[in-house]
């Protein structure tokens, strides 16, 4: 959780390559199905999709991206942190849910300026740039630094770092606001005692410390590589 960008971006390869190799949560046919249901998308996001296929850089994709917005929208978001946002693909679902609210702002936090930089480009194009706000740091600690409450976090750091991150998570989460975490049935991973990598361990935990936990009301969708959406009591 406190290595750096270079340690990071290493993780982040290797676990999206594991990623195309692990169990796979849902069959071909029915993500195809998942995600022909969403409605078309922008030109600049289906060509964020693009990129995202073409680099291998692990992105939500656009059946989580939907769920993202819907339940953004649902909740009346306006404002929302991002704990680890790439390139601004997860950025987008949200920023488009906070204007359709009313307007608000979006904290895109990375560790990379490049990824900095490229998620302000794609969100300028999709005419969503208003809405969002830029950090370039570790993520948990620019939480940590922000004032009020918000309405809705994401959560996709790496995945050794999100048993410390609830802790300062909650306190900035508004009583019925969300929390939404990426990747909690990890490729499989979890499923395999064998297992003891940080990371595994670490969404592990972290799955434990919500479910158990009376602050927060919590379920894994089953779409992609699972998403918990907790609300905070």
């Amino acid at each position: 959780m406190h290595s750096g960008p270079a340690a990071r971006k290493r993780r982040l390869i290797r676990n999206a390559r594991f990623s195309r190799m692990a169990h796979k949560i849902l069959s071909d046919e029915v993500s195809a199905y998942l995600e022909a249901l969403v409605p078309k998308r922008p030109a600049e996001l289906a060509r964020m999709e693009r990129i995202a296929r073409k680099t291998r850089f692990p992105i939500i994709g656009p059946a989580v991206g939907q769920l993202c917005y819907l339940l953004a929208r649902a909740i009346g978001a306006r404002r929302v942190f991002e704990l680890g946002s790439g390139f601004g693909y997860s950025t987008a679902w949200f920023a488009r849910a906070v204007k359709e609210n009313g307007g608000g702002v979006v904290h895109h936090v990375v560790w990379d300026e490049e990824l900095s930089e490229r998620a302000r480009a794609h969100l300028v194009a999709l005419g969503l740039g208003d809405q969002v706000r830029y950090t370039v740091g570790e993520a948990v600690q620019a939480l940590r630094k922000m004032e009020g409450e918000f309405d809705l976090i994401f959560n996709d750091i790496d995945k050794r770092g999100y048993p410390d991150a609830l802790a300062a998570i909650e306190p900035k989460l508004r009583a019925g606001g969300l929390l939404i975490t990426d990747n909690l049935l990890w490729s499989g991973r979890i499923f395999d005692a064998g297992d003891r990598t940080p990371d595994t361990k670490g969404v592990r935990k972290f799955t434990r410390m919500v479910a158990k936990s009376p602050a927060w009301t919590a379920s894994i969708v089953p779409i992609r590589d699972g998403v918990l959406v907790a609300r905070k009591n």
